[in-house]
């Protein structure tokens, strides 16, 4: 029996953003933890309510009530309002593991965004196709949000 390993690149995820937001540092962090909590929706604008737990070891999840949800990931660092990181496997229900970063900095008077999500495992297609549609539309959302509570 002969066996393969996979290509290295269909094994790994990587996305990279900026996002520019005319708000101070801490409503935008505010904001992006709403957006990535209690106020997420799909990019087609349906509800997809999720917990964040924002301390180092805090869960990110899903809660459909009863005991039931999907884990996302862990709050691998947190330092308010510069810097929040998770670790886990996200939306897939693969053997995989990722890595998504969320660093804060003022620039100009506005907040930078810099994201990055890095992937490694069995990513499938699918999520390689549709992750950066949904990252853009969440940070497009945090945005409108940080804009809005100026």
């Amino acid at each position: 029996m002969t066996s393969t390993l996979p290509e290295i690149e269909s094994l790994t995820l990587t996305v990279n953003q900026e996002i520019r937001v005319r708000a101070s540092i801490e409503v935008t962090f505010a904001a992006l933890l709403e957006q990535l909590g209690p106020l997420n929706e799909r990019p087609d604008g349906s509800p997809m309510p999720l917990v964040v737990e924002p301390w180092p070891g805090g869960r990110w999840f899903r809660d459909l009530g009863d005991g039931n949800g999907h884990f996302w990931a862990h709050v691998q660092a947190i330092k308010r309002p510069t810097l929040i990181e998770f670790c886990g496997p996200l939306f897939m229900s693969h053997p995989v593991a990722n890595n998504v970063q969320y660093r804060l900095s003022e620039e100009n008077g506005e907040t930078l965004i810099k994201f990055c999500h890095s992937g490694f495992g069995l990513v499938q297609e699918e999520h390689k196709k549709g992750v950066v549609t949904g990252w853009g539309y969440i940070h497009e959302q945090v945005r409108k949000r940080a804009e809005g509570l100026r």
